[in-house]
């Protein structure tokens, strides 16, 4: 599929505030100053606008950023009914997921600037998140070597991010997500394991919350299990193993980094490593595979990043999939906007120059 034919998310996907965009009310004040004063001078200069990010990364959230234009660029008719103006701007941009150079040019608009001056903090935002994660969850694939990476962070930022955020770590290459808002721009379901407060629930018996898990929800999902509650990740693995059989997709390691678990403290006393050591990994797989159990899985979570991702893999560690949290959501991958060309002439301020880029496209 060529550049030009690759499909975007529609502007009805992200059920944007329109009105409040419209009327500037998630824009910095100096964005709809500048509007309402071009507005009331009769000024309509004819721009190209330029959008590029710092980093080496992957681009997230430009179909958001587009949808932001479709449905906000216009004006205010003096009894306040609204005038569409994206028809009258030329939009071209790359696409979500594409591979991003140090100040490429992600997007251009051009047209006259009062119609769209108001929206630059909203669609910039738009951009910067999406692609924040995308980024991180892109590095921590690529350092997982096609090892599934479950996206684990909805839990540590505000609830409303979590639809976007799930695309970007979908389109990104994270194998599930865990909850349904995070997989519905693609018509999917949020996942999970055993919780510990499912555990808990039961009087911290993981073997019978588990055989409750699976009797209610193993047709429907890989039912995982986390082993930790006792902080005897071995012994609780191979109990859950035995007493689920086949209905077992896999164990999920979680251990504090405050504790050493119990399995290595047996053999290593107060010096045994704490946290979900390369060790406890190991030994867990060579417990389930001595006990006939080779075809459970093994996931870790708990204070993975990428660079603990990939030493982990350097050393061979056993792990089956990666579950990753707050890591993911860490970092800046800021958007910056500038005027570059003014009614035909360079028109930027000094150093900030009309940059082409042939691989944008145009947006319809």
């Amino acid at each position: 599929m060529s550049v030009t034919e690759r499909e975007r998310l529609a502007p009805s996907t992200f059920r944007l505030p329109v009105e409040k965009i419209r009327d500037g009310y998630y824009s910095d004040a100096y964005f709809n100053h500048t509007k309402a004063l071009m507005e009331a001078d009769g000024h309509h200069p004819h721009v190209v606008m330029q959008v590029f990010q710092r980093e080496d990364s992957i681009l997230g959230g430009v179909d958001e950023a587009i949808a932001v234009l479709k449905q906000g660029a216009g004006r205010r008719r003096p009894d306040g009914r609204w005038i569409d103006g994206f028809g009258e701007l030329d939009v071209r941009a790359l696409h979500e997921g594409d591979a991003l150079s140090p100040w490429e040019t992600v997007m251009t608009i051009e047209g006259d600037y009062s119609l769209f001056a108001h929206l630059e903090t909203v669609y910039l935002g738009c951009m910067a998140r999406r692609t924040l994660v995308m980024r991180n969850v892109r590095r921590v694939v690529e350092a997982a070597q096609g090892k599934p990476i479950l996206f684990f962070p909805a839990r540590h930022d505000h609830w409303l991010v979590q639809t976007g955020d799930g695309w970007a770590a979908h389109v990104a290459g994270a194998i599930g997500v865990s909850t349904d808002a995070q997989a519905s721009w693609w018509g999917g379901r949020g996942i999970g394991t055993v919780p510990h407060g499912l555990i808990a629930a039961y009087g911290g018996d993981t073997v019978h919350a588990a055989r409750l898990f699976a009797a209610r929800f193993a047709g429907e999902m890989n039912v995982t299990v986390l082993v930790d509650f006792r902080n005897d990740s071995v012994t609780t693995a191979l109990e859950v193993a035995d007493a689920l059989g086949s209905d077992l997709w896999g164990v999920r390691l979680d251990t504090s980094d405050k504790l050493a678990d119990e399995a290595l403290r047996r053999l290593h006393g107060d010096a045994a490593p704490k946290g979900v050591a390369p060790e406890l990994v190991r030994l867990t797989r060579e417990q389930l595979d001595a006990h006939g159990h080779r075809d459970v899985k093994i996931v870790v979570s708990g204070g993975f990043t990428v660079d603990r991702i990939r030493s982990f893999e350097e050393a061979g560690v056993p792990v089956d999939a990666y579950g990753v949290g707050s890591s993911l959501l860490r970092g800046a991958n800021d958007f910056t906007a500038d005027v570059v060309v003014v009614d035909g002439k360079p028109g930027g301020k000094v150093g900030r120059e009309l940059r082409p880029n042939d691989r944008l496209s145009a947006v319809r």
